[in-house]
């Protein structure tokens, strides 16, 4: 393994963590609504939190977890060479923020996203990849495992083990909040979430539900799913799953690529209800997305599009917590 875990945690999770492709990353609005995405994950410095990551144009991600450090983690995607055999894995923890060293934070982005996903940046540019300091510019979460249950795959079929944290485990604070006020959303959500439920029930790969337990805490789930009726969605958990409380709701549909080089991901929000006849999902709306399904030249040249009005955006981030852009400083050490 590459990370030395020191025995923190249980040692049989650490291939997962540490070859995963992608993570639902799932964190609470102000209102206190899951919202779930999928995302990278990497183990952190030292081993001793999982960390992700969301672009300095995109921060509501890490501005979800600076407000409520109540995070979830599931490790629920088997496709790539030898995934499949893995655990499913579902962290909740304590989330910190860190963007007070942006160009620390996008040299450790450039190094660690271009090793673990090599097919989505080989062939691509260099003179491509030095411009996209909007993409590559970064805000790292790390979270701190609290509470991990595992299970032999998605179906849950089975009770999970688990592991707690000792009750002494230190949680560290997130950075000082930037200055002003955050940006807008980039992405308009639809009108109507039915074209998103269209294409992707059914066709993407993974579908993952998120709740809200009784601690509080949002908890990302493996599901599988009926036929939608009307604007309701029956939906089945494993007889190993926990307890799924009813509620608002984040239902995640995502898909890739066995070789990784873009994915596609729609998110829907609503309510989950449970009465005599089950579990349904209760669609409200759909959230805006930006998927990069496609080769990799495509994805980069699909980013360089949006740098018009993405440029703007990275410089006004950066002046809310540094001087400076940071930059795109290729094969640099860590």
């Amino acid at each position: 393994m590459g990370v030395d875990l020191g025995g923190v945690w249980p040692r049989e999770l650490a291939e997962v963590f540490e070859r995963s492709l992608t993570v639902e990353y799932g964190s609470l609005t102000r209102s206190g609504k899951p919202v779930t995405m999928p995302v990278g994950p990497y183990i952190g410095r030292g081993g001793l939190t999982l960390d992700v990551q969301t672009g300095l144009c995109f921060p509501a991600k890490a501005d979800r977890a600076r407000r409520n450090p109540k995070v979830c983690l599931l490790f629920a995607d088997p496709i790539g060479e030898g995934m499949s055999d893995l655990p499913v894995v579902l962290v909740q923890g304590h989330a910190a923020v860190r963007d007070a060293d942006l160009q620390g934070n996008t040299d450790r982005a450039v190094a660690l996203t271009m090793e673990k996903y090599p097919a989505a940046f080989r062939g691509v540019p260099r003179v491509v990849l030095a411009r996209m300091a909007f993409y590559f510019a970064r805000i790292w979460v790390e979270v701190t495992p609290l509470h991990i249950r595992w299970w032999p795959s998605r179906t849950l079929d089975i009770e999970p083990a688990e592991w707690w944290a000792n009750a002494d485990v230190v949680l560290p604070t997130s950075d000082p909040p930037p200055s002003g006020e955050p940006p807008p959303p980039w992405t308009q959500p639809p009108a109507d979430w039915r074209p998103v439920e269209a294409r992707s029930l059914g066709r993407l790969a993974l579908s993952d539900l998120s709740t809200i337990d009784r601690d509080g805490y949002p908890i990302c789930l493996p599901i599988a799913f009926g036929s939608l009726m009307d604007d309701k969605l029956p939906v089945f958990l494993g007889i190993g799953a926990p307890e799924v409380l009813p509620g608002p709701a984040c239902l995640s549909l995502h898909s890739h690529k066995e070789v990784y080089t873009g994915e596609e991901n729609h998110t829907l929000v609503g309510s989950l209800i449970n009465d005599s006849l089950g579990s349904w999902f209760h669609i409200e709306r759909a959230l805006g997305d930006w998927s990069t399904p496609g080769n990799r030249l495509k994805v980069a040249m699909a980013y360089l599009v949006k740098a018009p009005k993405l440029v703007p955006r990275l410089k006004k981030e950066a002046a809310r917590r540094a001087p400076l852009v940071p930059k795109v400083r290729l094969n640099r050490t860590i």
